[in-house]
């Protein structure tokens, strides 16, 4: 099948390549000259496992190219995705659907023989109805049909999540687009991935009503570590006492600063916002936006009081630095938050993030960068853990003593046991233990 993928950022790029690799024809459109530029040079723009040798494995099939060029992106093709971003509307965190609409637009002019349209943007309830409008009064004589296909990508394991989904979902107005989605996505019958067909709105709203969730368990899970503080219990062992309980399940109960990227924030926001427009608020998303929101601050004070209650002049490292291992991701990262909190208490900071300091140094100011962990750690009057990856799990911890200025240690992920830092003579502060 011939497909045209409408932006080459993370749902785009991913997509295109998985639906590539299934055997189908697929040209991503971009209008960022230097992105396509980069791609075609063999260059991601993204830091995401696997994906380059993905994107060039399809490409020397002649199965994936790019293009500027609408009308050559769209030459032929039967499925048109539009996976262009929808950034939280600066002022009134609705979504910003700017992107979607000119895509719309652009689409319509270049339609030929009956084609699908495709949302896979995360897009608020409606905007699929829009979509069709603005198509149908750009083109009015096109055979087309729109459908929502929302994506449940996760950065650091998105190609796996394409390819063994929980399941996939297709929002429809007409027949003829499910006949379409479902021999797009024939490849994964095999893998028994359970399709779930629905009205489009209800499809648009699954994916807002999913991240909100997750973002409750995360913001609920959070509130527990500190009460865990409080009481002299253990958040791991509260988070494994539930977990087990099938009917909960024990993902996203790990106790940390918060959550951030480039999901939950601006989805949690838009469902609230869409939930104000239609009368009918969601009390408790916002009461997890608003714990979240404040948690990341309240993380940079308790690095402060684990070094005595002042930090002023110290040096202090900071391992991890995007929102989550696997991506070089920065957006609405808890590391931002907590390293301006210690910047103002007057802390100098150094910092080493395995992918994402590139991305850092366009967010943060006055920090240094080291090339390692523990060039971080040389002189520092404390190591703060923030984000959990692999190479943090596994420090020479006699070596990490012998390089700290001051043995204090602040484990935002709980990645270390309390009794093995005692051991080794640090003053380990952790989350909720």
């Amino acid at each position: 099948m011939r497909v045209a993928m409408i932006g080459a950022g993370y749902v785009g790029l991913v997509s295109g390549a998985c639906f590539a690799d299934f055997g189908h024809d697929v040209r991503l459109v971009d209008v960022d000259e230097g992105r396509i530029a980069r791609l075609k040079a063999g260059e991601m723009p993204i830091y995401e496992p696997g994906l380059d040798e993905l994107v060039a494995a399809n490409v020397r099939a002649g199965r994936l190219g790019f293009t500027t060029d609408l009308a050559e992106g769209m030459a032929g093709a039967e499925a048109v995705f539009i996976a262009v971003g929808t950034p939280s509307r600066r002022g009134d965190g609705h979504a910003d659907l700017s992107y979607v609409h000119a895509a719309a637009r652009d689409v319509a002019r270049h339609l030929a023989g009956f084609t699908v349209v495709v949302t896979k943007s995360t897009v608020p309830v409606g905007t699929g109805d829009e979509v069709e409008r603005i198509i149908r009064e750009t083109s009015p004589g096109a055979d087309v049909a729109v459908a929502s296909n929302p994506e449940f990508l996760r950065e650091g394991a998105a190609i796996g999540d394409f390819k063994r989904p929980d399941r996939i979902v297709i929002g429809i107005e007409d027949p003829r687009a499910e006949a379409t989605l479902r021999a797009l996505y024939r490849p994964l019958f095999l893998n028994e991935a359970p399709i779930l067909v629905t009205s489009r709105r209800t499809a648009e709203l699954i994916k807002y009503a999913a991240n909100a969730f997750l973002a409750v368990k995360i913001s609920f899970i959070n509130e527990m570590a500190d009460l865990c503080e409080k009481v002299g219990a253990n958040v791991q062992e509260v988070a494994r006492g539930i977990g087990l309980d099938r009917r909960i399940g024990p993902k996203f109960l790990n106790a940390g600063p918060g959550y951030g990227g480039s999901c939950f924030p601006k989805d949690t926001r838009a469902l609230i916002q869409t939930a104000e427009d239609h009368q009918s608020p969601v009390r408790i998303v916002e009461a997890a936006v608003k714990a979240n929101d404040l948690r990341k601050r309240a993380m940079g004070r308790k690095v402060i009081a684990a070094c005595g209650g002042d930090v002023r002049g110290r040096r202090l490292a900071i391992l991890g630095l995007t929102f989550k291992p696997g991506t070089d991701d920065m957006r609405e990262a808890p590391s931002i938050a907590i390293i301006q909190a210690l910047q103002d208490a007057g802390a100098t900071i150094v910092a080493h993030d395995p992918e994402g300091m590139e991305q850092a140094k366009l967010v943060l100011d006055g920090v240094t960068y080291a090339e390692d962990p523990y060039a971080a750690l040389e002189g520092a009057d404390a190591m703060v853990l923030v984000t959990e990856w692999d190479q943090f799990r596994a420090l020479d911890l006699a070596r990490v003593r012998r390089l700290l200025k001051a043995p204090v240690v602040v484990d935002l992920r709980n990645i270390y046991r309390p009794e093995e830092m005692a051991r080794h003579g640090f003053a380990y502060t952790g989350v909720g233990r």
